[in-house]
């Protein structure tokens, strides 16, 4: 298995264009190519499966330690004959201004692979051997693939690249893409619109790969790439007693942020995931003992998901008679009383919280969060630590009220920031991503409270029928 990493200059240089031709146009030549994503992002993984066929996940050098990055890249990559990790905004840039954490470049030295350099050419020629050079000496650890550039306006435009690049650095340069306004990809709020509004028709994909086997040395990039080294991931047993639950999970194009190895912490948890949409389904899931709600463009769909009031009142009873409910950002938006958009038109929600909701025109909060749990939660106990995201741009308009706080909010430089979680009863909500990763306890603590509270009581009505919720 050989392995690369995708990193730009800065963020918009066309690292998720390339990194997605650089999978078609291998797949199309017979490799089994996977992908992951470098940092909190949950739109890129998904148009990396998409093309790919393969899940694709996500590697962070702030969340999770660098065992569980490296584990999770041998254990999901071993398989293929390429992996592609597709970096996040520029090279050397993660959360503060002097230490590599959370960078792709810091993620790169931890699997030991080389990066492909992309820079945005327009309007550059020469100038631009004196950006890759700055690059090249930044940090003597990094091992670069080379060089590609994107957006150039002609041959003649790449030719002055190259022997600007051959001229005064040591990277090679590997091709150049056109300025192709066909390869845009829609973007939004949050980022770029996710595949599941936007699910790459073939043709897209057909051209992009295309474009990037006339564009680009496949055969140079593939050949300068070492065999990534097999190593077995080492399996620790689990000594811990697992409890079986039926969990319900909001999955359509409202509720699309999840993290694939938050799913699968939870299944291996010994949970049941069951799939539902709020946007069509009616009707909770049959014999559910908990939810997770994730985030996604709650706001976008704001009168269907109110339209849709048989769905949001079994939510809101579910909550009501103490079944554990853990929601996140806009899952923890649509729990709340309503949602008001920035025309200023109110749509009611499930109401788990007494408190709503509205969107803003600009961004109200971005950057890594670690979460220490100041109460009982169904997450766990007091003491307990977690880390994630935030990202939004949507704020409560009134205060939580009497409502409890689980959260004691740091910020990534570790400084107390504010209380947060809000917690009635079981259902707790956050506008913070948590990467299940950082402590996979926390998963196992909410399986087993709603094991606990599914054989606790005798449930009435068809979509908290119990079966077979028993421990194993």
């Amino acid at each position: 298995m050989k392995g690369l990493v995708i990193a730009g200059t800065h963020s918009g240089t066309g690292k998720t264009t390339i990194s997605l031709g650089l999978i078609a146009a291998f797949k199309r030549r017979g490799l089994n190519v996977c992908a992951f994503k470098v940092g909190p992002d949950f739109i890129d993984p998904g148009y990396h499966s998409r093309i790919s066929g393969n899940v694709s996940r996500n590697l962070d050098g702030w969340m999770l330690t660098e065992d569980y990055n490296r584990d999770t890249f041998r254990k999901y990559a071993r398989a293929s004959d390429l992996a592609v990790v597709e970096g996040v905004m520029g090279l050397f840039d993660g959360y503060d201004g002097r230490s590599e954490a959370g960078s792709t470049a810091q993620m790169a030295k931890w699997l030991k692979l080389p990066v492909l350099l992309v820079v945005d050419a327009r309007s550059m020629a020469r100038s631009a051997a004196a950006l890759v050079c700055g690059f090249e000496d930044f940090d003597q650890d990094v091992d670069f693939a080379g060089v590609v550039f994107n957006r150039i306006g002609s041959r003649t435009h790449l030719a002055y690249l190259r022997e600007a690049v051959a001229d005064r650095s040591r990277m090679h340069c590997l091709g150049g893409l056109p300025r192709e306004p066909l390869l845009s990809l829609p973007e939004r709020h949050l980022g770029l619109v996710t595949t599941d509004e936007n699910p790459l028709s073939s043709n897209y994909i057909d051209t992009l790969a295309d474009i990037v086997e006339n564009s680009l040395e496949l055969e140079a990039i593939l050949s300068g790439l070492s065999d990534v080294p097999d190593k077995q991931v080492e399996k620790h047993p689990d000594m811990d007693e697992l409890y079986t639950a039926r969990i319900g999970v909001a999955r359509d194009e409202a509720f699309c942020f999840y993290y694939q190895d938050n799913l699968d912490i939870l299944e291996s948890s010994g949970a049941e995931l069951v799939f539902f949409s709020p946007l069509r389904d009616k009707l909770l899931p049959q014999g559910i003992s908990g939810l997770y709600l994730g985030g996604g463009y709650p706001e976008l769909f704001a009168r269907r998901l109110s339209d849709n009031a048989s769905l949001r009142g079994e939510i809101k009873e579910l909550g009501e008679k103490g079944f554990p409910i853990y929601a996140e950002c806009g899952g923890f938006m649509f729990l709340c009383r309503g949602i008001q958009d920035t025309e200023g038109d109110f749509y009611p929600m499930a109401g788990a919280y007494p408190f709503a909701v509205r969107m803003l025109s600009r961004l109200k909060s971005l950057g890594y969060r670690e979460v220490c749990l100041a109460s009982r939660c169904p997450l766990g106990i007091p003491g307990q630590v977690i880390r994630g995201h935030e990202f939004h741009y949507s704020e409560m308009i009134e205060g939580p009220g009497d409502v409890q706080h689980a959260y004691r909010i740091m910020d990534r430089r570790g400084d107390d920031k504010y209380a947060e979680g809000f917690l009635v009863k079981n259902t707790l909500g956050s506008y913070v991503h948590l990467h299940f990763g950082s402590n996979p306890g926390v998963a196992k603590n909410f399986v087993r409270l709603c094991w606990e509270k599914g054989n606790a009581q005798e449930v009435r009505g068809d979509f908290l029928k119990l079966k077979s919720n028993k421990k194993r």
